[in-house]
Order: C-alpha cells, then structure tokens, then sequence
C-alpha cells in the first residue's frame, strides 16, 4: 500500500507544480506523513487565490486520506473518542458555572449583565419559534444507523422491520407511535418496543488523523427527534433562516464577504458536544425544553462503557442542527439586537456569518457559554471567508478537492475524476443542483485537466463511456457531452453500477413493512432524482452484465 500511495502522492503533486507540491512530494519521499498533515496554508500569505488554491490543494489531497502510514482505523477512533471526553468535561465545567443563572445565585455586577444578555436571547427565542410546540407532530425516518439499525441496513423497510428502541424519557411517545402503520407491523410480527439506556458512539471519517464522533439514537427517539427538527426548521424560517436551502446562501454570503470585507464568518469545534444542558434550559420556553429534554438520550454507550452525558444533545440526534441553529442565532441577536436574520445575520448549525464589527463581541459571548470557535475557519479580515464547504479568496472559489482514500477501484476513480474537475471549475453540487462558486478560472483548469485524464485512463473502455451531468452523482463521469441513448421522446443516460429502485421487494420485506414505509415515502433522494424536471426517476432499468461490471441507463426528459 506504501508504494501504491507513494505513486500516488507523486502523482497528484507533479500535476499541481507549485511550491508547497514540491514540499509534500519531498516529505512522501522520505515517509514524513504526520508532517505533510500539519502544513498548513494561511491566507495571509498568499496574494492570489490561484496560489492559494494550489497550496491548500497540494496538502489536501494527502491529508484527507484514511491509509495514511501511522495513522490506522483504531488509532482515528481512539483520537476522536480522547477529543469526546474532552468535549464532556469542558461540558461539566460550564454546566457548573452556569447553574448559578438557573437559581439566580448571581449578585456581582458582572452577573447582572449576564442576567441582561440572557433575557435578550431568550426573548429572541421566544419571537422565533413561540412559547411552545404543538401538541403533537409527525415522527420521520432519517438516512442513518440507529440503536437498533446497522448502517449497511437504514432504508425506510429495514428501520421498520426491525425492533424499536426507546429511552425511558421517551415512554410518553409510545402512545402516539402505537397508532402508526409502523406499530401495525411491529405488532403483527409480535416484536414489542425495547427500552434502552440511551445512544450508542461511532465515528465516520473525518481526517488521516481523527474521526468524527456521532451517536445512533433508539429509533423511536430519533424518529420523533425528526419529527420536532422539522417543526423547529419551519419556524426558523418563517423568523428568516432558511434551513432548506440555507447552504447556498450562505457559500454566497461569505464569497460577497471575501470580496467586500463586510462580513466575518465564524465557525466552531465540535459545537454539539459543547452545548452544555444548562445553556438550553437557560435560554429555551419551559415547554420547548420539556419535549426537547425528553426525546434527548441521557447516555452515550462508547465500547463498553455508559456515560451520563453532560451535553444536551449529540451529532446523529435529530434535532440537534436545528437546536444549534437557535441558540447561537439568539446569541448572535443578544450581542447585537439590531441584527435582522436573513438580512444581516446568517446561521446555519454552527456555521455563522455576521457583520464585522459585532464578530469579536459574537465570540467572547459564545466563549462564555462554553464553544470553542475555530481560529483556522474563523475569519473577519483580509481577502479570505469560510461557510458551509464555500472557501473563497476576494470571491473566488478555492475550495479543495478532498479524497478520503487512495483510487483503485472504477468506482474510486469516477469518484476522483468528478472531484478533481469540481475544484478545477470551482463548483459544487448541493441538494441537485450544480452551484458555481466564483468565475471560471482557465489555468486552474489547466493543471488539475492532466488528473482528470489520467483518472479516465485507468478506468475500462466501456465504464469510461458512462458520461453524464453531475446531479447523477458519480454514477457517471461528468462530462459536457453525455451518452445518451433515445426511444421516442424518452432519453437515457448510460450509467455505471445504478442502485436498484426496488430494494425493499428484492430484500423480500414482508408486505405490512413495504406498506407502512410506503407512508413514509423515501427519506433520501437518490442522486438520479428529478431535477427541474430534467431527471425523472427511471420506472425500470435496463441492467446487462458487461465483463463483470453493471451498467445501465437512466430516463430523462
């Protein structure tokens, strides 16, 4: 593997041909991997956003890799679960020094103007999503593991076939659950509900070094967390966040902001695993902080230990983007009251955008109540701004292509080459839609169109000719021109290795299940899904075996 990923090093670096290529090629020569991971580019010291781009470029298509030498699948986890507890006892410190606001202890000067920060914040709240929930709302499923589901078994069918888990918090819900078409099933394979302590630590990738820590939630829980999410993101927008699409607007916002210096673009370290439970229920209506409480997990199973969590809420719980959002909006608004979001104030999770002048006010407030802002995606000077995956220098986009492994495999190399030609166009594809994030910049293009054709070089004849647009994902290789292939007024796009439709009838599911996820709908859009009305989702396929590989062909209009 060392010599597949020292050619590989070689490679990408050669293509690029900048300073800092050559640094890392050096450092993959003599085996200095730990040392390519700390380079770092800063935009201080560059005077274009080509030369940027290169730089930031040339480190991360090494540091992202998950193969790196010395760094193995155990040591990652080890790190992020280190990077978990830390983040529970910084917890445990703020839950304490916050306690004394819950039982108005505070009688120091200093005190009074925490009480008057608090009481803005919470009025905010209160005029963005009301002085309580409804009654009752509508439970969802979500596109990840639960408790009681593996990862490789999360489709709609698979959560409903399988044993529902629930925390004791969350008893009150089995009552609304019960009559759900998925109860119905569940009683007619005679599987009952199963109480559990809480959610269950894991880890996805995240760098060569450290994964990123989530939890799986009981599936009851997290269906009903859904459920609250929703009810919460509707309000937000209704108040001028749009969660929806609020991605793109933000990746907008901030290359205005590289270019005018008007905003500054704040981001956090782990945000969710620093919100402490005092700080919710310092800040939230009483009735909004009861469901919320009661849908939470109280504990985290990491290998074989349970903790009592000090946090209120984990990654992987349902409502914890939309929680997020809330609270550092009303933080936001409380350090300058004036602020309109939507207009002038732009939060999404714990990506936030704000005005210049109120940024060091925005970070002293969210270091007191426990968050930790990141001073590498931090910014409110010079011709630099960071949001939501949008890098831009004086508003060009120079956000880098990330690979998480070593290409070897068809599959691995569409996956490169659609990457690789992104970045050099400056694009991106969110929610279907293909987003251009700065002007064309043609000697980028140049150099990284050397990677792209090699990544076509290595893969076969016939999966090479699987062109199409990029909302197919990398089911095909993104091209201007596509193979298409037309029978009337239908047109099909030839693609590599199509994902069946009909998975819940060939995994043989029992009829009560496909009935009852067929009222819950799909919860992730393939990546064949229509597009302005370009890309219907093909009724049937057309699969033939092609010297071992599965191609197909896509319906579009």
């Amino acid at each position: 593997m060392t010599t597949e990923l020292l050619e590989y090093v070689l490679t990408t670096q050669e293509a690029l041909s900048c300073p800092r290529a050559l640094t890392v090629a050096l450092m993959a020569r003599h085996g200095m991997w730990s040392a390519i991971a700390e380079l770092d580019a800063k935009p201080e010291d560059y005077c274009d956003a080509e030369t940027f781009f290169l730089a930031t470029q040339a480190t991360s298509f090494v540091s992202s890799l998950g193969t790196i030498p010395g760094s193995g699948p155990k040591d990652r986890e080890a790190a992020a679960i280190a990077k978990w507890l830390d983040c529970e006892r910084a917890c445990a410190r703020s839950n304490l020094r916050l306690s004394k606001y819950l039982y108005n202890e505070g009688d120091s000067p200093s005190d009074e103007r925490v009480y008057s920060f608090l009481e803005v914040a919470r009025k905010k709240i209160l005029e963005m999503i009301g002085m309580r929930p409804p009654a009752t709302w509508e439970g969802r499923f979500g596109p990840g593991a639960t408790v009681s589901d593996k990862s490789a078994l999360v489709t709609v069918p698979d959560k409903i076939s399988s044993v529902p888990t629930f925390t004791s918090n969350a008893l009150f819900y089995l009552v609304p659950w019960s009559g759900t078409k998925w109860a119905a099933h569940t009683a007619s394979v005679e599987k009952t509900p199963q109480a559990v302590r809480g959610n269950v630590f894991f880890t996805v990738p995240k760098t060569a070094w450290i994964d990123r820590p989530c939890a799986k939630e009981p599936s009851l829980n997290g269906f009903y967390q859904l459920g609250l999410g929703r009810i919460l993101k509707a309000r937000l927008k209704y108040a001028g966040l749009d969660l929806f699409g609020g991605k793109i607007v933000h990746m907008r916002k901030a290359q205005e902001a590289s270019a005018s210096g008007r905003f500054a673009t704040i981001d956090l370290s782990s945000a969710s695993d620093t919100m402490c439970k005092a700080l919710v229920k310092l800040l939230l209506p009483e009735a909004w902080y009861d469901a919320l409480a009661s849908l939470r997990s109280p504990t985290t199973k990491v290998a074989e230990k349970t903790f009592y969590l000090e946090k209120f809420s984990s990654m992987g719980n349902g409502f914890t983007f939309e929680l997020e959002t809330l609270v550092f909006t009303a933080i936001c608004m409380a350090c300058g009251p004036d602020l309109l979001p939507g207009v002038d104030l732009f939060v999404y999770g714990d990506d936030i955008i704000v005005p210049c002048e109120f940024a060091d006010d925005v970070i002293a407030a969210l270091k007191f109540f426990g968050f930790k802002p990141n001073p590498k995606k931090t910014f409110s000077k010079g011709p630099f701004r960071e949001s939501c995956g949008g890098d831009f220098f004086n508003g060009v986009g120079v956000r880098p292509f990330s690979p998480d492994e070593v290409p070897s495999t068809p599959e691995q190399w569409i996956a490169f080459h659609n990457g690789v030609r992104r970045a050099s166009l400056a694009t991106t594809l969110d929610q279907n839609r293909v987003v251009v994030l700065g002007p064309p910049c043609p000697s980028r293009r140049r150099v990284l169109q050397r990677l792209t054709y090699k990544a076509e070089r290595e893969l076969p004849r016939l999966i090479r000719a699987c062109r199409g647009p990029e909302v197919l994902g990398d089911l095909v290789l993104h091209k201007a021109e596509w193979n298409t292939r037309w029978r009337g007024q239908i047109g099909y796009i030839r693609v590599y290795r199509p994902l069946s439709p009909n998975r819940a009838v060939e995994r043989g599911f029992a009829d009560s299940a496909v009935l009852a996820a067929a009222c819950y709908g799909a919860q992730a859009d393939p990546p064949w899904r229509s597009v302005e009305g370009r890309f219907p989702l093909a009724r049937g396929w057309a699969i033939r075996g092609s010297r071992g590989y599965k191609l197909g062909w896509v319906a579009y209009s």
